[in-house]
């Protein structure tokens, strides 16, 4: 039995350049304007690192309230001072209980979800007005039809 040896390239002279491959594939254009995308997710980003500092702070005030923190200390002042205006339009829609110390503000948590809620809102909103190219609302129209 004979064996087929790969067939050899002949030695490049140096004048020679090697073939360059084929490569049949188009470029496809971005039908979206870039310039409004990039905005549109940075917002994004701010509106939620704002909510995010409004609800460590709360849920620090929340704990520190809850394991009977000194209100006369500089950090719980601190703390109490700026999560005052966060958690202000709430105070009565709870009671507010008291024990040996230790308070327990059902409206901080309640002003964590609801300050949650509005960041979730604003982000939603801001994603719906970013433009839709007709293909990707061919393509998503028909998924929300079976909802």
């Amino acid at each position: 039995m004979e064996t087929q040896q790969p067939m050899a390239t002949p030695p490049l002279q140096p004048s020679q350049k090697p073939e360059m491959p084929v490569v049949d594939s188009t470029l496809k254009q971005e039908n979206l304007p870039t310039q409004r995308i990039k905005p549109l997710y940075r917002v994004s980003q701010i509106v939620w690192y704002i909510v995010g500092l409004a609800e460590v702070f709360l849920l620090l005030r929340f704990f520190m309230k809850l394991l009977g923190a000194n209100p006369m200390a500089g950090f719980s002042q601190f703390i109490y001072g700026v999560t005052g205006v966060f958690a202000g339009p709430f105070y009565f829609v709870f009671p507010v209980s008291q024990s040996e110390g230790v308070t327990f503000e059902g409206s901080t948590l309640l002003a964590m979800a609801v300050y949650a809620l509005f960041g979730w809102l604003i982000v939603k909103a801001l994603v719906m007005s970013k433009p839709v190219t007709t293909a990707e609302a061919n393509k998503k129209l028909p998924e929300q039809e079976k909802v």
